[in-house]
């Protein structure tokens, strides 16, 4: 019996190397002799780096940089080897380093992201990926080009303040001390949303909030990424700022498009790649993945709907597992994943189901096991 288990990390409770390792001990209660391929998942947000060395193994390698508010934070990026780097910008310019009272989406800068880029620049990558999400800034990427050497200049040639809100400033773009050995990289963004820069889909509209901005606050953003957009276009010849995808993490997107010349594609879809995942569920008899909330918007670029067509593509059935499912989650039926089940056993505050996902994610892969066993029994 072959079981692939491959889920993304339950957010604040287990990486998705703790997910899958639990799902194992759970599946190997009743079959001891079962060849469990852990696969741990992510989407190219927070866990990507984690979840891609478990995988495929590799370094994790870590360094101070400069955090959304500007404090030194220590930072960690994947070296996978042949050149290739793994960053998380969450790792560096995630919301996760900002007190609730003191988020402040005018002024929170990606320089740190920057920062974990020139690291790897500098131990010899030819190809970075970089996974959005989990931001706390909404600056466009101006942070991380500064960290890159581009200068931000008013119209007195004076350089800009850190964060969104200095860009309404933006009278030129220096991009003459940008770092010469970005031309000898290939950058792959993994991303799981499709959002242009600006307007009602845009990064200050929509992810601006979860970032401390107020309403007056996102119309004051929308409008200076704007401003950097016109004059990104004029400078660089090209209009960047409807590209799907541009406006994740921030808009730190744009920079990556527009300025290092980044491809992009479903975060999900990357990890997968990277993981070997399809070559695993060859000849597999079923695929269990997995996430800490299920609904109807894990079908758009989530990490268990991602597997379930690398599963279906080869003929194997796939389980999903959650934290908690939510309105419509049945709508995963017609993407490939055949039954969810949620961890929670009863009653349970936020808290305490945190605390007990890994015995409970465990417990309920005893249950699915049992059902199986089950199952095989009746077939014979």
């Amino acid at each position: 019996m072959k079981i692939v288990i491959a889920p993304d990390s339950f957010k604040e409770s287990l990486s998705a190397p703790e997910a899958a390792a639990a799902i194992a001990r759970g599946w190997q209660r009743v079959f001891p002799a079962a060849e469990c391929l852990l696969r741990p998942m992510a989407d190219g947000g927070e866990g990507t780096v984690d979840a891609l060395l478990a995988a495929v193994g590799g370094e994790r390698r870590e360094c101070w940089v400069r955090g959304p508010m500007g404090e030194p934070v220590r930072a960690h990026w994947g070296w996978l080897g042949e050149g290739t780097a793994v960053i998380e910008m969450a790792a560096a310019s995630g919301l996760h380093w900002v007190p609730r009272e003191q988020r402040d989406a005018l002024v929170a800068s990606s320089f740190g992201t920057g920062e974990l880029i020139a690291e790897a620049l500098q131990a010899g990558a030819s190809r970075i990926i970089l996974g959005l999400g989990g931001s706390a800034t909404n600056d466009a990427g101006a942070g991380l080009l500064q960290a890159l050497g581009m200068r931000f200049l008013d119209d007195q040639g004076r350089e800009l303040a850190a964060g969104g809100a200095a860009l309404a400033a933006l009278d030129q773009l220096d991009l003459s001390g940008l770092d010469a050995r970005l031309l000898q990289v290939q950058i792959e963004v993994a991303a799981d949303v499709d959002n242009p820069l600006c307007g009602a889909r845009g990064a200050s509209a929509v992810f601006g909030p979860q970032k401390g901005a107020t309403p007056e606050q996102v119309a004051e953003l929308d409008t200076a990424l704007g401003r950097f957009a016109r004059i990104a276009a004029a400078t660089l010849g090209e209009d960047h700022a409807e590209f799907p995808g541009v406006g994740a993490a921030g808009g730190l997107g744009f920079a990556a498009r527009a300025f290092l010349k980044a491809t992009f594609r479903p975060g999900i879809e990357l990890v997968a790649e990277l993981s070997g995942l399809a070559e695993a569920v060859q000849g597999a008899d079923l695929v269990i993945t997995g996430e800490g909330r299920m609904d109807a918007q894990t079908l758009h670029g989530k990490t268990p709907v991602g597997v379930a067509r690398v599963a279906q593509d080869a003929g194997v059935p796939v389980i999903a597992l959650a934290g908690s499912l939510g309105e419509d989650y049945q709508a995963l039926y017609d993407a490939g994943i055949e039954a969810a089940f949620s961890l929670a056993p009863g009653p349970l505050s936020l808290e305490q189901a945190m605390a007990a996902a890994a015995g409970e994610l465990e417990a309920r892969a005893v249950d699915i096991a049992r059902l199986w066993h089950l199952a095989q029994a009746g077939a014979r």
